[in-house]
């Protein structure tokens, strides 16, 4: 005789920010799992990513570089009822998203970061992709600092089309614009210069 086994129900986000406020665990496919602890090498490279978006992106727009963004670190994405990341680097573009994003993000980004973590490599490869894509977020960027390669999905048709550069190369990536990024800045090799 058979015996019917059932699947543990769903974790939801009410479950995961009863948590509290100031938690980095993340809700993946109804399972509420702790986001790795960042150290030195990632750190470094997302603090790097960070500055010069924020720098050219993080304001209103106008002015020497072209603003018109709301950049966010660590900060919660809910993208249904049982899936809650909490990103390394998020952005909208403040003509999509007027006001400053609230605690519980629910619109979705226009680009997204992670930097990998030893041991949460699918996370960020394979589970979030996949979600992302379903809720149409245009582009998402993956660092990997330990083979020092910046990885570019655009959403397209048929899913998240792939491009890699390496820290030698220069770049115009959507959803910049023309705004240049050399992606040398990003590991620390060359300074931020205009």
């Amino acid at each position: 005789m058979l015996s019917t086994v059932t699947a543990a129900p769903k974790l939801t986000v009410e479950d995961l920010f009863a948590h509290g406020d100031d938690i980095r665990d993340e809700l993946i496919h109804g399972e509420i799992v702790p986001k790795a602890m960042a150290y030195a090498p990632h750190w470094s490279v997302q603090g790097a990513l960070h500055g010069w978006a924020m720098r050219r992106f993080g304001r209103r727009p106008g002015g020497r570089w072209p603003g018109g963004w709301w950049i966010g670190v660590e900060a919660h994405v809910v993208y249904g009822a049982s899936e809650v990341f909490c990103h390394d680097l998020v952005g909208w573009r403040r003509d999509r998203l007027p006001a400053m994003p609230p605690r519980q993000i629910t619109t979705r980004p226009d680009w997204v970061c992670e930097v990998l973590s030893p041991g949460h490599e699918r996370r960020d490869l394979v589970d979030k992709l996949h979600v992302m894509y379903a809720a149409g977020v245009p582009d998402y960027w993956v660092i990997d600092h330990e083979e020092r390669i910046l990885f570019l999905y655009q959403h397209g048709p048929e899913g998240f089309v792939m491009r890699s550069v390496g820290a030698e190369a220069v770049i115009h990536a959507a959803p910049f614009g023309e705004s240049e990024l050399r992606v040398a800045v990003i590991f620390g090799d060359e300074d931020d210069e205009e």
